[in-house]
């Protein structure tokens, strides 16, 4: 087993990954949910769920780097810490995550058979309780105002955060999980 590393954390960015992906010398592990890794992912990644994360799935070759990488790097680096803890050393975190690698405009890898992705999954949701406290607020008590506050004290609360937990409720439902099983 590899010896546990002690230093700051590694970070890369997205060219230094795409050199490193070219010469086959990095495996890359996509720490998102599995629905944010069907919507669309850097190809070669392998999903492994930060929700599920378990160091023995993890296959490191020898003179292979290990790199993690998330949304925007909140979860790759709470994925390197755990995995840190676990033994592995020389983990690093792409920085600023799939954003980053989107944008240096290097091809990203989609399903067409892909849930809609969480984002629009909680618009969709946010936006329908919004609609429906100002409904209920008109029509049958102004208490039901107090569910669109509620919705946008908790969007407020997200992009304060970077932490949507209506997000990672969506994220739990059956047909964003799919494990398992391979989005084609």
């Amino acid at each position: 087993m590899a010896q546990i590393q002690t230093s700051t954390p590694q970070t890369i960015d997205a060219p230094t990954l795409k050199q490193w992906l070219d010469r086959q010398s990095a495996l890359l592990i996509d720490v998102r949910e599995p629905i944010e890794y069907a919507t669309e992912h850097i190809p070669g990644a392998v999903s492994l769920p930060l929700s599920r994360l378990d160091s023995s799935q993890i296959n490191l070759q020898p003179g292979q780097r290990l790199v993690l990488y998330c949304q925007s790097g909140k979860r790759s680096a709470r994925a390197a810490e755990l995995l840190r803890m676990a033994g592995f050393a020389n983990v690093t975190e792409l920085q600023c995550g799939i954003s980053a690698w989107k944008a240096e405009a290097y091809p990203i890898a989609k399903s067409q058979n892909a849930p809609i992705s969480l984002f629009r999954q909680v618009q969709i949701i946010a936006g329908t309780l919004v609609v429906l406290g100002t409904i209920l607020g008109i029509t049958v008590s102004p208490w039901g105002l107090l569910l669109s506050g509620l919705v946008g004290a908790g969007l407020v609360f997200a992009g304060v955060t970077n932490t949507c937990v209506l997000g990672l409720l969506l994220a739990q439902l059956p047909y964003n999980r799919r494990v398992g099983q391979r989005w084609s």
